[in-house]
């Protein structure tokens, strides 16, 4: 007879089972709606504060709440394994790339979308930031993740 024991870490499971859910999600974003590059308008420097968080979502196309619905910190992975792929493609794609920032801490703020183009409700985006600075961001429903461009 074996007998196993694990200590389980919630915040690890918790952790995991979202990064799952976004690779999962941008799999099937990629196959579906491929999001379009950044404008050279939009300037990811200098969000300073909720406001200026809030005005660069605008600038790409968002109607946001006007406080952030949850603030995260993460710790991005110090090496991003194949997993990861589709998601880094998603963020290259916007002119964002999170391999430099690899093994650093991040603040994730998510806000609630109230113009999104087909009407559907509790889509969000998430705004990845770090030293006042926009390094990575998707919008997200239940059965879909996207860029930050609002889908033609």
């Amino acid at each position: 007879m074996f007998i196993w024991s694990a200590k389980i870490n919630k915040k690890k499971i918790v952790f995991t089972l979202a990064a799952v859910l976004c690779v999962s999600a941008a799999a099937v974003a990629l196959l579906g709606n491929r999001g379009t590059a950044a404008s050279a308008a939009v300037s990811p420097k200098g969000l300073k504060t909720e406001e200026d968080r809030v005005a660069y979502l605008q600038e790409w196309g968002w109607q946001v709440s006007p406080q952030a619905v949850l603030v995260e910190e993460l710790e991005l992975p110090k090496e991003f394994g194949p997993e990861y792929s589709q998601y880094l493609e998603l963020q290259t794609g916007q002119g964002f790339d999170l391999t430099k920032y690899a093994g650093k801490r991040v603040r994730r703020y998510t806000y609630e979308i109230l113009n999104y183009p087909t009407g559907e409700t509790g889509v969000i985006a998430h705004l990845l930031v770090r030293k006042n600075t926009a390094i990575g961001g998707e919008v997200m429903g239940g059965s879909f993740l996207h860029g930050l461009a609002v889908p033609e």
